[in-house]
């Protein structure tokens, strides 16, 4: 693994004044991959936001290597659903930039990544067309086509088929091997063992967090105690 990315110490979040997180440490290095595991409701969309900047923490910090270009895929889209677009427009995006327009570059790696996800022939159908999986696949795509330090994805596998999810997979990889950091959540245990760390929330009082040789090739695992909410507030983890 190579110098870390991303840097936690000792992190709070709070809903409305309630503890959702708190004394969480962790390092996401380059050419590493993170998995974060845990129950509905545990808080994993709620770390990556935190991670991503979208969320401030409460206490502790969360800290960036200078220039660190991050790429989300938030697990809520709603919102790019009503916008009338097309799979290569949502794809497009991804390589949006302030004060610069796409140039050929763009064009090729947009083309590239549709076709390693088997979007080339959905690239103008509209996004509220598609499948479940269709959609997750533009989305994906969108989020990939980036040129990034860290890649933060909520549930990249969602309601995707075996297929498509081994292209995920080697896409993935291929990013880690060029020196990228992925930080992914997932419900699926098969997905989390191929991660080179595994971040573990579990919804119980209090919080212990430990970064020790796992199982798998001394893969680290760290556990997470995120303290008990009340029931009504949901991180949409």
């Amino acid at each position: 693994m190579g110098a870390e990315i991303l840097t936690v110490q000792n992190m709070g979040f709070r809903y409305a004044g309630t503890p959702v997180l708190r004394g969480i440490s962790l390092r996401v290095e380059a050419a590493s991959t993170v998995a974060v595991t845990g129950a509905n409701g545990s808080g994993k969309s709620t770390l990556l936001h935190l991670l991503a900047g979208v969320e401030a923490p409460a206490e502790g910090s969360v800290r960036r290597r200078a220039g660190c270009r991050l790429a989300l895929l938030p697990q809520r889209t709603s919102g790019i659903d009503a916008l009338p677009l097309t799979v290569a427009e949502c794809v497009r995006i991804g390589r949006f930039r302030p004060r610069r327009r796409l140039d050929r570059g763009d064009r090729i790696a947009v083309g590239a990544i549709m076709e390693r996800l088997d979007l080339a022939h959905l690239a103008r159908r509209r996004l509220r067309e598609l499948s479940g999986g269709q959609r997750q696949r533009a989305l994906v795509a969108q989020a990939l086509v980036q040129v990034a330090d860290v890649y933060v994805l909520d549930e990249p596998t969602v309601a995707l088929d075996a297929a498509s999810r081994r292209r995920v997979h080697d896409l993935l990889a291929e990013r880690v091997r060029a020196g990228a950091a992925v930080v992914f959540a997932s419900h699926d245990a098969a997905d989390a063992t191929l991660a080179d760390r595994t971040v573990r929330l579990a919804g119980v009082q209090g919080c212990t967090v430990t970064d020790a040789p796992g199982e798998r090739g001394g893969n680290g695992t760290t556990v997470v105690r995120p303290v008990t909410r009340a029931p009504r507030l949901r991180t949409g983890g």
